[in-house]
């Protein structure tokens, strides 16, 4: 297993991707449970941080060190953890008292290191779902069994269920501060405390902003200030709803990249449920993906066949839908247009037949994209 993060981040640094292969480390270093190697990679972190603030070259003195502590994590053994069940969602349904909203029945189950995607557009249900799913409203029907909870109640849940809402909640003192009390409400004092709010502080880029309070920080670092004070207390499900809202697009790559790491954590492992609109970001990460429109689980990827009915490709491009119908044949095809994009529907061609017809016809074509097994098909 460590022979395989060691190549990976050797490759990293090979080909300057730098800040992955710090991030990876951070990570391995965890892993590893070793002070000693922790604080190592928190001080590479350090070094890459001021050299890209000064934009700087980077210099042969943060090279050695990365290839050093690479070297020495290589010396190391760790055995990952077997994957279990957290949680199992069985037929749950919520109807507000108003009556203006139903949730109808869904079913998941989501294990350590595992990542549910939950989409869906504004007002169909996903919020609901996920604080079902946090204990912070009471179904109607179904279970929601956490299976690593002897004895469930809300107490218990929040304890082992970690809930970041869109919108995070104000806190008042520095950044820096409120790390240290949550490490300490999860009984981690002294060296220990210091040790894991600085590795929190690298590994979610809040290094610069450790000393700065709510006002000074976007609502971007107010998010990943509260996925580091939220990992601190050890949660075995971490649900965010809406995490990429208040991100830029770099951002937002970074962040479900990471999560995608921590979830397969060997020191922490725990699983990972996030709503979004950014379906695309989602399912390059997901495990398993809802979709849910108006109130209803209309597409669960895990449990779908990759046998489908019809093949569908989404395009940009300059020419008109005749240009498009006169390559594809009329008759075999079905095109809408919408937002400046192309969907293209066919039983009898699939979505790479369909581009290499284009492409052999010389369309000039600025985007792509085969969404035959994507969310993306129900948006509309």
């Amino acid at each position: 297993m460590i022979n395989h993060h060691v190549s990976e981040i050797s490759s990293y640094l090979q080909h300057q991707d730098y800040s992955l292969a710090v991030r990876r480390l951070l990570d391995v270093c965890l892993d590893i449970n070793k002070p000693e190697l922790i604080r190592k990679a928190i001080e590479l972190s350090r070094i890459y941080n001021r050299t890209v603030k000064d934009k700087q070259a980077i210099s042969q003195e943060f090279l050695n060190a990365a290839n050093e502590l690479t070297q020495q994590v290589s010396a190391e053994s760790i055995v990952s953890p077997s994957s279990e069940l957290l949680v199992s969602v069985e037929q749950v349904s919520k109807t507000y008292r108003s009556g203006s909203f139903t949730l109808s029945p869904v079913s998941f189950k989501v294990a350590t290191g595992d990542i549910l995607g939950v989409v869906g557009e504004n007002g169909n249900g996903k919020t609901t779902l996920l604080r079902c799913l946090a204990g912070q409203l009471a179904i109607d029907t179904g279970t929601v069994n956490h299976t690593q909870i002897k004895e469930p109640g809300y107490y218990a849940i929040k304890h082992q269920v970690a809930f970041i809402p869109q919108r995070i909640p104000r806190w008042y003192g520095l950044l820096k501060d409120n790390l240290h009390f949550s490490a300490a409400i999860a009984d981690v004092h002294a060296e220990e405390n210091d040790l894991m709010v600085d590795f929190m502080l690298e590994r979610l880029g809040l290094g610069a902003y450790a000393n700065y309070t709510w006002n000074q920080i976007s609502s971007g670092y107010r998010t990943r200030f509260e996925i580091a004070r939220v990992l601190l207390q050890k949660p075995s499900l971490l649900i965010l709803d809406e995490p990429l809202a208040n991100l830029d697009i770099n951002a937002q790559q970074t962040i479900l990249t990471d999560l995608r790491f921590m979830a397969k954590s060997i020191k922490h492992p725990m699983g990972v449920v996030l709503s979004s609109q950014q379906l695309h970001e989602v399912e390059k990460i997901a495990d398993n993906v809802l979709f849910i429109k108006r109130g209803s689980c209309v597409f669960q990827t895990k449990e779908k066949s990759k046998e489908v009915n019809a093949y569908v490709l989404e395009l940009e491009t300059v020419a008109g839908r005749d240009d498009l119908l006169r390559v594809l044949g009329e008759g075999n095809v079905n095109i809408q247009f919408n937002g400046g994009f192309y969907t293209i529907t066919s039983t009898a061609q699939s979505a790479q037949d369909m581009l290499n017809k284009l492409v052999s016809s010389q369309v000039s074509i600025t985007y792509f994209r085969d969404i035959t097994y994507s969310t993306k098909r129900f948006f509309n």
